[in-house]
């Protein structure tokens, strides 16, 4: 550790991104930068602050953040710069701060650098952590982006009723286990895809969905769809797209929802692949809609009054995969989109 004029520089691990990605994202091309430093102060005059990283969430709408823009058909969320650190969702502590709202040991998430200590000069979208009764890692997960993100999916897109049939894909993932728990709650049918019969074990057993199946197992994903939902279903919460958007397509029931959270079947892919069976929403008036989740952020004190008590109460689980140290960090992303991952991927930077 270097002291110049009173302020301490220590070194500052990043995971850095080569260069932009095409087709399938390999660990080499994100790697570890060991050399550079970083003031533990916030510049004079600056209303930023300095933080230290804690956990770090590794999600799949990273990686439409690896691809170089093409005019006219940007990605919703503004790509990494190679030779600059890979930024995401993470848990952080204050170690210094230029910002009223924001004080010396404060615990937040929201947008941080892969990196071990970050200057966050963007406040707007930290959130600063007020219950520390649970795991502080649930603030990438469950009471984070991706628990908001099943909470304005489920409840404000789809407009949930008791005893709906509910179809989720991705079930076991951040946001998929949650959506499914929730639609349990209110008394709903609940059915996941998954991709191990691990996961699918996970969905009927921890997270107490009524059927769970294994997509890779189901040559006719139509069938499969016919099979747990013989009416039809009411809402989808859809993760993956592709061949199972278009066999939900044809299962749906009238007046059905569809809340399009991701598809990360397409996020690899140079040409993605079209849905043939669109004309169905027109017959069965079905309402497809997308949805940002910064868009809800508005709602996050009232997801947290729902969802704190259901935790303590034991009636809502989660469950994370966890990686240990930054190193492991890109590997991590990448297992993402080969379903290695069991639940909600965390980077475990630092405990404290």
């Amino acid at each position: 550790m270097a002291s110049g004029g009173g302020v301490d520089e220590v070194s500052n691990k990043q995971v850095i991104l080569k260069d932009y990605v095409s087709g399938f994202p390999k660990e080499s091309d994100m790697y570890l930068n060991t050399s550079g430093t970083i003031k533990l102060k916030v510049p004079e005059g600056s209303n930023a602050i300095l933080v230290k990283n804690l956990y770090l969430s590794c999600d799949p709408y990273m990686r439409p953040r690896m691809r170089q823009p093409i005019p006219g058909n940007e990605s919703y969320v503004e790509p990494f710069k190679p030779g600059s650190p890979i930024a995401g969702y993470g848990v952080a502590k204050v170690l210094d701060s230029g910002h009223p709202n924001f004080k010396k040991g404060d615990l937040v998430w929201g947008l941080t650098g892969w990196e071990e200590y970050s200057l966050i000069t963007t406040t707007e979208r930290l959130f600063k952590i007020h219950h520390t009764d649970v795991p502080l890692s649930y603030y990438t997960g469950l009471l984070g982006m991706p628990g908001m993100t099943a909470y304005a999916g489920f409840y404000e897109i789809c407009s949930p009723k008791k005893g709906e049939h509910v179809f989720i894909s991705a079930a076991s993932g951040a946001v998929g286990q949650l959506v499914g728990q929730f639609a349990k709650l209110l008394g709903c049918y609940v059915v996941g895809s998954a991709g191990s019969k691990e996961k699918v074990d996970l969905l009927k057993n921890k997270f107490g969905f009524n059927e769970a199946f294994n997509y890779k197992e189901e040559p006719d994903l139509r069938a499969a769809l016919k099979r747990y939902f013989p009416e039809g279903i009411d809402i989808y919460f859809e993760n993956v797209g592709g061949k199972m958007l278009d066999a939900v397509l044809l299962n749906m029931r009238a007046h059905g929802r569809i809340a399009v959270c991701g598809m990360i079947s397409q996020y690899n892919l140079e040409h993605p692949e079209g849905v043939h069976n669109l004309m169905t929403v027109i017959g069965k008036q079905v309402r497809m809609e997308g949805f940002m989740v910064f868009e809800y952020y508005h709602l996050y004190p009232k997801f947290l009054e729902l969802v704190l008590p259901h935790i303590k109460e034991g009636k809502i689980t989660y469950v994370e995969d966890v990686a240990e140290g930054l190193e492991s960090a890109p590997a991590a992303l990448i297992g993402l989109f080969t379903g290695r991952n069991v639940g909600k991927q965390v980077v475990v930077v630092a405990r404290e």
